[in-house]
């Protein structure tokens, strides 16, 4: 990652957004606030977009389906070169971790906001992964080395492992690419399906196994360093209100954690952070199951959920991944990150939780985002838009600060209650989250990710809301989102 600063003290004079939604209103807006001129790429089904209307420049590059837009970087290229363009952003999902874009960027003379390519491709390969962060010392769950290729080598490996166990993509990532296996006669056509979901998804079908702590806590931490040798934590997350894998709920910090457990994965993250050469932001991603951790991914990106350590730091993330892509130190140093409070962030989805998180795109009739103290509302969406079916259903972020834990969780709660979200046919995952809200298990802070299917939260009303599939020794996940 290379690149300067602009004469006149900016980092770079343009700032080509190559992503869609919330992420690039939101990148769209830290820029404006340093002086960038900014570029959007957008797709026809987003030509009526919030982002668009935006930006400085919007540039159409392809029809609705990603890989004939988001997913296709000579349209990318192209806009970023005839527009002046210095630097790509890349937001999260489509190309935030390709390491072979990034390597397109350089060739082309453009700043890739994001670590570096050979960091990228060693880190995204989840299997390679957790070999390079094991020999750095840190703890990974147990599993195997490296790809399975055959049926002999997974079930040898699982005799290993034991059961339950997971089958991970290796090129996966965002909850997709999994099979959880609990039964061992179905560990075969897990293997045999995961690797179909993984070709099509990621056009790899290498996969790995790894132990699966079905009650677990999923807890990360935010990392930033620069080119400079400087490596911070800002402190975690706790991500473990999830549904098929994917997060609903995230809060900073992570609560009833055991003594010296936050400081611990703080130090694993820096450790491995170091170990790899990593510059930017990224997330080390950790499983907790009483008193031990293991690290399970690193995203090279952005998260959805990093409006939770904005709130609690006070640090723009974003304005720290334009000064280090432009080879500009961090602006603060490890003593002076401290969080104060608490911040709560859930994702609002247009899904319909009764029918197994089904996506409910649709026409919004009326979206009315809360207000009031303390609350921040991360969407693009409006009244009289379209949510189009071919991308990630997320609609908003609704995040809620408070000193302390349960005014946080009130204020939120109350917030949510403000927000209107009608449209024929459009459902929302709103109902769901006050729900969680007010589970007694969620309130004490010890829920899990099992939590949302446990029977704790349908004794509690979740059944109200949440309709779910039987049970099954495998589950196969490969939802559309990241």
């Amino acid at each position: 990652m290379t690149g300067a600063p602009a004469a006149d003290g900016r980092y770079f004079d343009t700032v080509l957004v190559a992503n869609r939604g919330e992420i690039a209103l939101r990148v769209l807006r830290t820029c404006r606030e340093l002086g960038i001129r900014t570029v959007l790429v957008y797709s026809t089904s987003d030509r009526d977009s919030a982002a668009v209307l935006a930006a400085d420049e919007a540039v159409l590059i392809g029809p609705g389906p990603p890989r004939q837009s988001y997913l296709y970087p000579p349209a990318i290229i192209e806009a970023a070169l005839r527009t002046g363009a210095q630097a790509i952003h890349p937001g999260y999902g489509f190309l935030s971790e390709d390491p072979d874009f990034a390597e397109i960027c350089a060739a082309n003379g453009l700043v890739f906001v994001g670590p570096r390519p050979q960091v990228m491709a060693q880190l995204g390969d989840k299997a390679k992964a957790r070999a390079l962060l094991s020999r750095a010392g840190v703890p990974v769950l147990p599993g195997t080395p490296g790809p399975v290729r055959s049926s002999a080598e997974v079930t040898g490996a699982a005799a290993r492992i034991g059961l339950p166990l997971i089958i991970k993509a290796s090129a996966g990532g965002g909850g997709r690419g999994m099979s959880v296996v609990h039964d061992r006669d179905r560990l075969l056509p897990a293997y045999r399906s995961t690797r179909a979901a993984a070709r099509t998804a990621f056009g790899n079908d290498d996969v790995y196994l790894e132990r699966y702590w079905p009650r677990a806590r999923h807890v990360e931490v935010q990392v930033l360093a620069d080119q400079h040798g400087t490596v911070l934590h800002l402190g975690e997350r706790d991500c473990s209100v999830q549904r098929r894998h994917q997060k609903l709920i995230e809060e900073s910090p992570a609560p009833e954690l055991p003594d010296g457990v936050a400081d611990r994965l703080a130090e694993y993250a820096v450790r491995g952070a170091r170990a790899v050469g990593y510059t930017g932001a990224g997330t080390f991603e950790f499983l907790i199951d009483g008193s031990e951790t293991a690290l399970i991914e690193v995203n090279c990106r952005i998260q959805v959920e990093h409006p939770v350590t904005e709130m609690v730091t006070g640090i723009d993330l974003v304005r720290e991944q334009l000064r280090v892509a432009a080879g500009l130190p961090l602006t603060l140093t490890q003593p002076e990150v401290r969080p104060r409070g608490v911040a709560v962030e859930c994702r609002i989805n247009a899904e319909d939780p009764t029918r197994d998180f089904a996506p409910s795109p649709g026409r919004l009739d009326r979206f009315v985002p809360p207000g009031g103290p303390f609350v921040r509302v991360d969407t693009h969406a409006y009244p009289g838009w379209r949510v189009p079916p071919e991308y990630d259903s997320l609609l908003a972020k609704v995040v809620a600060w408070a000193p302390d834990r349960a005014q946080a969780l009130a204020r939120l709660d109350r917030a949510l209650a403000e927000l209107r979200v009608d449209g024929p046919g459009v459902r929302t995952t709103r109902d769901l989250v006050r729900e969680i809200l007010a589970d007694p298990v969620f309130r004490a802070g010890r829920h899990t990710t099992s939590f949302l299917d446990s029977a704790a939260f349908r004794n509690t009303g979740g059944t109200a809301s949440v309709v779910r599939p039987p049970d099954r020794a495998v589950e196969v996940v490969a939802p559309p989102g990241g």
